[in-house]
């Protein structure tokens, strides 16, 4: 009995420690609906770009002089799935912490805050020169890049396996270095699939 209360008092010590060190009202189901809101911007980005995932699908339109056109659509397009997760992203992780009884502004959430938005600040910065230059290209693998490091930088101050997402979207944004144009697809993959999946692991292996 003695040993089962030791125990128990242990659990609760690092409970309360986990608590005030990481930021634990961040909902799995966050990415999940992250990853489709990206799904859903890929594909109308592929139904605008003729139905094609190919390495001509955008740089035709530039060619057709319709480059304003074209930078609008995709600037609209982003910013839609980006207010779209973050939106959900905020009501998902106030009803969790209404549960966890954690703040959802607490110092540690805006550690986590500042660590995830320092590079991506500076990626959007980044991405914006490119765009700039005309190297759209390399827009969608510096995406993944910087949203990887992004991850990985404020895993510290989250629970759950962050970093590892961070990894394989780090990792897939440099694969698609190495094949311009098809940018839309790793897009897809990485900001669509993967984040549905870790989502629904996190929330099924966490949350349940």
């Amino acid at each position: 009995m003695e040993n089962d209360k030791a125990i128990e008092a242990l659990t609760d010590i690092r409970s309360m420690m986990e608590r005030s060190s990481k930021f634990i009202s961040l909902s799995g189901l966050t990415g999940a609906f992250a990853g489709i809101f990206a799904l859903a911007g890929a594909a109308a980005a592929y139904f605008y770009s003729a139905q094609s995932f190919g390495p001509d699908a955008i740089f035709d339109h530039l060619q057709a002089g319709e480059k304003t056109a074209v930078l609008t659509f995709y600037g609209v397009d982003a910013f839609l799935v980006l207010i779209l997760s973050v939106g959900f992203g905020i009501f998902l992780s106030l009803r969790k912490s209404r549960k966890t009884g954690q703040s959802v502004l607490d110092k540690t959430a805006v550690r986590m805050l500042v660590n995830l938005a320092i590079p991506l600040l500076a990626g959007g910065i980044f991405c914006i020169a490119l765009l700039f230059h005309g190297i759209v290209g390399l827009v969608a693998p510096a995406m993944l890049i910087f949203y990887g490091l992004s991850l990985i930088n404020a895993s510290k101050y989250t629970i759950g396996n962050t970093r590892y997402l961070g990894y394989v979207e780090v990792v897939l944004g440099l694969i698609c270095c190495f094949y311009i144009g098809y940018g839309l697809l790793f897009w897809a993959v990485g900001f669509g699939f993967f984040h549905i999946a870790y989502g629904l692991f996190m929330h099924y292996k966490l949350e349940k």
